[in-house]
């Protein structure tokens, strides 16, 4: 009887330290893949804004190149969209070219390979040539291609959408 009674306390012990051990090192390994990982996906949703901000610019370019009058010029900055200053807390500013190339330089990432760096989108007037204002004129905008461009933003960090 005192047996029974001996064996019953021992099923009732808990966890033995070496299982407590084992389970604090699993927790310590998936936080150290999953914190990472983490940081990264948020950083790629807040570049996502930045993609965004684009967006209406993207769409007055589209706009304007379909209802130009031919031998019509832009100059730089001059569709309409533009904002050389700060219009949300993670775009610096969004410039255009005279072709309608949009670029938008990122900020407040706290990342040095975001923050001051840019993302161009470009009209094509078919599958291989960017669209000109001076032989497009009156034209449907085939595509627009998105990248990070020469002082680009790190192509991990941008959306599938966004990579060329």
């Amino acid at each position: 009887m005192k047996r029974i009674q001996t064996m019953k306390r021992r099923a009732q012990a808990g966890f033995t330290l070496i299982e407590l051990m084992i389970v604090v090192a699993i927790i310590g390994i998936l936080a150290a893949v999953a914190l990472p990982a983490y940081q990264q996906y948020t950083k790629k949703a807040k570049v996502s804004e930045v993609i965004l901000a684009a967006s209406a610019c993207r769409t007055t370019i589209t706009e304007v190149y379909q209802s130009m009058a031919s031998g019509q010029t832009i100059s730089a900055n001059g569709w309409g969209c533009e904002a050389t200053a700060q219009t949300s807390k993670y775009v610096a500013s969004v410039v255009t070219d005279a072709q309608g190339v949009i670029t938008v330089t990122a900020q407040n990432f706290n990342d040095t390979l975001i923050d001051g760096k840019t993302i161009i989108m470009t009209p094509y007037v078919s599958d291989t040539t960017a669209m000109s204002t001076t032989t497009d004129a009156g034209k449907q905008v085939f595509k627009w291609t998105c990248g990070p461009g020469a002082t680009g933003i790190d192509v991990k960090f941008l959306p599938g959408s966004c990579r060329g």
